[in-house]
């Protein structure tokens, strides 16, 4: 269909049927027909077009293991990055995503990682174009315009959304929509590491290309276990809210490094290259030669990865069970992990500033007698909170937070069923 076809039909009413996806779907059509109205300004109108959508993440349960060989559970949310595509013949792919200027890759100069600035957009499409390539995928040019909702910086992984996006076109567009949603995230991950230059693991873009919940273990990092989760938090009355407390991002490399390197050290003393496969009595058999080696602040977090992969599977299995409340305990017991022993809630170079200690704290406060569980959200240190709650407490509770941390600093979001996905 063209740009104008598209148009008139999601004026027609045609976003209706994805009301699961967007629980406003009058604000999605106009989302879609400003993306649809924006590509025939950049590429022309009358070309035969698309229309894709890949959403964030969030990370439920498994803080700080997949670089251990751990266990992670994340799921997809209704924010997401949609794009506008047409096949082209000349061999380059354009993408613009609103607010940052073209990228333009050739295909057929993709071959060189050095020749794409490390961290740029053009590096992950260069990166991916690459790995289709190797798999022995056809590939070819196309001409997008992005827009996207899932924002950098909100602890919901735009970049993964991003490079999955990047696949789910090529897929879609040359090679008949055929590339599955586990091998879409591992493609997105070797554009990351090979091209972007960013060491990632694969649950961010598990999560976005597969959807729903998503079950992760990384006991074999280059083959995962993945186990999609049928499970609908939103029929059972509840909603994720994520708080931004904002803060100061800078200068936190050292931090979030800090992590996985004492979780490796101790696993070296103890013979492996992670903590995966250990046991808490392996540790308390060594403890006193690993204090004196590493330190304390190792093994809490040694002891935080080992239960933290219990808890992922005892969430796991909540689910499964469609028992909610064993799930909110283990979400909650997860965060008070994170907190006293992983100790990622706040920086130590920086203890004057604590919004997402603070933030968790006016939560207990807010939702006292209520049900919920609340937990740090994401890499920590700074930026994001997780609360699970009733639908009836969601606008309260959001106002209160924004009347603390500021306008919109809370939002609402709903777990989505569907991953990567070609609409119409």
């Amino acid at each position: 269909m063209t740009t104008g076809e598209l148009i008139k039909i999601i004026e027609g009413g045609a976003l209706e049927k994805y009301g699961e996806l967007y629980f406003d779907t009058s604000r999605a059509a106009e989302r879609f027909t400003r993306a649809a109205r924006s590509f025939e300004k950049l590429y022309g109108a009358d070309r035969e077009v698309g229309v894709f959508s890949v959403p964030g993440r969030s990370e439920i349960s498994g803080n700080h293991t997949d670089h251990n060989g751990g266990k992670v559970l994340a799921g997809a949310i209704d924010r997401d990055v949609i794009a506008v595509a047409a096949k082209n013949s000349d061999g380059v792919i354009r993408i613009y995503s609103e607010g940052y200027p073209e990228d333009t890759v050739v295909i057929s100069e993709t071959g060189d990682p050095s020749a794409y600035g490390k961290y740029s957009s053009a590096a992950l499409i260069a990166g991916t174009v690459r790995a289709f390539i190797d798999r022995g995928y056809e590939v070819g040019g196309f001409d997008a315009y992005l827009t996207s909702e899932v924002l950098r910086g909100s602890g919901i992984s735009s970049s993964a959304a991003y490079e999955v996006m990047i696949g789910n076109l090529l897929s879609h567009l040359y090679a008949d929509g055929k590339v599955s949603p586990v091998e879409l995230a591992k493609i997105a991950r070797y554009a990351e590491n090979e091209y972007f230059g960013k060491p990632c693991g694969l649950m961010d873009q598990t999560a976005c290309a597969v959807g729903g919940f998503v079950y992760i273990d990384f006991g074999d990092a280059d083959e995962p276990k993945i186990l999609p989760i049928d499970f609908s938090l939103s029929s059972r009355g509840f909603s994720i809210c994520i708080v931004n407390t904002g803060g100061n991002h800078a200068d936190l490399n050292e931090d979030f490094a800090s992590v996985p390197g004492e979780m490796r050290q101790v696993a070296k003393l103890l013979g492996r290259d992670v903590l995966r496969g250990l046991c808490e009595e392996d540790i308390i058999k060594n403890l006193s030669n690993i204090r004196r080696i590493v330190g304390d602040r190792a093994v809490l977090r040694t002891l935080h990865f080992l239960r933290e992969n219990d808890r992922v599977e005892e969430i796991k299995n909540a689910l499964l069970a469609s028992d909610i409340g064993t799930f909110l305990e283990g979400v909650r017991e997860s965060g008070r992990s994170s907190f006293e022993y992983l100790q990622n809630v706040y920086s130590n170079h920086n203890v004057k500033e604590q919004g997402l200690s603070l933030a968790l704290a006016i939560t207990e406060g807010c939702l006292k007698g209520k049900e919920y569980a609340a937990r740090v959200h994401g890499g920590g240190f700074a930026g994001t909170i997780q609360v699970f709650l009733h639908n009836e407490d969601v606008k309260g509770f959001c106002e209160y937070m924004d009347s603390i941390f500021g306008e919109g600093a809370a939002e609402a979001f709903r777990i989505r069923s569907k991953g990567a996905i070609k609409l119409f």
